[in-house]
């Protein structure tokens, strides 16, 4: 186990580099100049060209990657080009915003579908495997700004009963503050719902149909017992991996959701700081939400062993 830990961590090391260099060329290939964004298009040149040799932006591009990866190494963030403030606070707090989102959003969907996913594979053909199944493919195939928008329409336009953007501070009231999560949870929701229902259906049926369960049902178990202590238990394995998979892209993905809702997260800060060339905000949050994901799918791979106790990483599987 400590010798496949130390082979992740290594890989994950050498992946979090390369996106580092892939994302510094990135930004520096697109057109525009911070300094004139900073300054604005009617600054006069020599006030231009001295903010970009206080910035650093005249140096070649491996001296300026060099300068930033020495400071993140140990933990210094640096600073924002254009708020001018350390950034390690700024990115910290709209994480903690779009951690909110993701972890109410990856506990109901891990709640309902599962749940979901069980109901239909127990009742294979009936109206609610159906009706589960239609649900599932609209999840799938419809985009999650779609669901935003007809979410803000219903629920904002018509209804008047939440707020359509922005956040509201615990101080605000909690109930103020769970008004503004709603929305875009629901969003995030439907969206992911699907995936998880639609995969606990599938390997729980194959579960239900192997030899292992048919063998326990022959012994006299109860149908209860069949279900959960035997073919639930590693029917949820393929679930974890889709379940560690979402929370990745609830974290890196979250950016649409975010914008249409004008969510103050991670995504939104992002969007930001693209658009402006702030280079050391936006490598701090690639690499921040790098991170995340393949922790994600590490920590995914660790449960498996939680779950099924033969499988073994670093040496033989049974």
């Amino acid at each position: 186990m400590f010798v496949y830990l130390g082979q992740r961590i290594l890989v994950m090391t050498l992946l979090l580099v390369v996106m580092s260099i892939l994302v510094f060329c990135a930004i520096h290939v697109l057109p525009g100049n911070v300094a004139i964004l900073i300054l604005g298009d009617s600054a006069a040149p020599e006030h231009v060209a001295a903010l970009e040799a206080k910035l650093g932006l005249n140096d070649p591009l491996h001296v300026q990657y060099w300068r930033w990866a020495s400071m993140f190494v140990t933990g210094d963030f640096g600073e924002s080009l254009v708020m001018e403030r350390p950034i390690a606070p700024i990115v910290m707090e709209a994480l903690g915003k779009s951690l909110v989102l993701a972890s109410c959003t990856l506990l109901i969907v891990a709640l309902v579908g599962i749940t979901l996913g069980v109901i239909s594979a127990t009742r294979r053909g009936s109206i609610v495997d159906h009706g589960a199944s239609l649900f599932a493919y609209l999840g799938i195939s419809v985009p999650e700004f779609f669901w935003g928008i007809v979410l803000i329409i219903v629920c904002v336009n018509y209804l008047g009963l939440l707020p359509a953007s922005g956040n509201a501070d615990i101080s605000d009231g909690i109930g103020n503050y769970i008004a503004h999560l709603i929305l875009p949870i629901a969003t995030l929701t439907l969206t992911l719902l699907a995936h998880v229902s639609r995969m606990t259906r599938s390997s729980v049926i194959e579960e239900l149909e192997s030899n292992y369960v048919k063998a326990a049902r022959a012994k006299g178990l109860p149908e209860r017992i069949v279900l959960f202590r035997h073919a639930l238990r590693n029917g949820l394995l393929p679930t974890i991996t889709v379940l560690a998979y979402d929370f990745g892209w609830l974290i890196g993905g979250i950016v649409v959701v975010e914008t249409v809702f004008s969510y103050p997260g991670v995504g939104r800060l992002l969007i930001f700081a693209i658009e402006r060339h702030d280079l050391p905000l936006v490598q701090a949050i690639v690499i921040l939400m790098t991170a995340i994901y393949m922790g994600a799918n590490l920590v995914a791979d660790l449960l498996y062993t939680c779950f099924n106790p033969k499988l073994r990483y670093g040496g033989a599987v049974e």
